[in-house]
């Protein structure tokens, strides 16, 4: 049976695996699916269809699964999606998703997200990430994996954050922000490669260096962008091709992004 307080209030329709810990005066809503091994702290409330995986942890006072804050819905039933081993602390808000783009918001593996963090309906946020107190993910947000999003960052609807990018404290994020770099200041400005991450994520020097000729070739190189995605598929097969998926990462989110790229 699960282990339930007594003051928690679960709908019958729930399905909580019996190793679900639900604390003190907690909500859950008839459309919630609970798995095995995952924390609900006190005073949470978590509702609509919102299925959440193994081993998350959340933390008190968050608002999980509510109606997306979108002056369109009109109660059509979308989704929050959560995979597993996610870290929620206090004050999270995650809406669940509109029709008006794929119905659902999804939530990789792995993530840690820390105080006050609303990420709004239709968010695509991978596996990985880092998002520090008071960020914001507006509406139709892709994050890709292992990405860092300062504390008191706010990401404008529909922007795309490239994996392993880092925005520094306070961003104000309007535009997409390529993969490997990091982003920071008042405006936004890419000021270099995210180094220290990758470096802490295995990547070897000869990977490094190819990312850093990218950066160039996208920032201090006087090019065009389609100039510098030319330059950067030139880049295939340097160091033996030891970067050449970093190189498809980069000309993949290139020929995605829809609102400009940072400068």
């Amino acid at each position: 049976m699960a282990l339930i307080h007594s003051t928690a209030l679960i709908d019958p329709a729930a399905e909580l695996d019996s190793s679900v810990e639900v604390g003190a005066y907690t909500l859950i809503g008839p459309g919630v699916r609970i798995a095995a091994g995952t924390v609900i702290g006190p005073h949470c409330v978590v509702e609509g269809r919102t299925t959440i995986g193994e081993n998350n942890r959340f933390f008190q006072f968050g608002s999980i699964g509510a109606a997306p804050q979108d002056m369109k819905y009109r109660g059509e039933p979308t989704e929050l999606v959560i995979g597993r081993d996610n870290t929620f602390r206090e004050f999270v808000t995650l809406n669940t998703g509109t029709v008006q783009d794929g119905g659902v918001t999804r939530i990789g593996d792995d993530n840690w997200v820390m105080a006050y963090v609303h990420v709004a309906h239709d968010v695509q946020l991978g596996s990985h990430c880092v998002l520090a107190n008071n960020a914001t993910l507006a509406g139709h947000v892709h994050v890709g994996d292992w990405a860092t999003i300062g504390g008191l960052t706010g990401v404008h609807q529909f922007v795309k954050i490239g994996a392993h990018a880092m925005i520094g404290f306070q961003g104000h994020v309007a535009q997409d922000v390529p993969p490997f770099m990091t982003v920071d200041g008042n405006p936004l400005s890419a000021r270099a490669v995210n180094v220290t991450g990758l470096k802490r994520r295995g990547f070897t020097p000869e990977r490094i260096g190819v990312i850093r000729q990218m950066h160039k070739l996208l920032y201090r190189s006087g090019l065009t962008l389609d100039e510098a995605k030319a330059a950067i598929e030139g880049l295939r097969g340097s160091e033996n091709g030891v970067a050449d998926g970093d190189v498809d990462a980069m000309l993949g989110f290139l020929s995605a992004a829809t609102r400009g790229i940072v400068r």
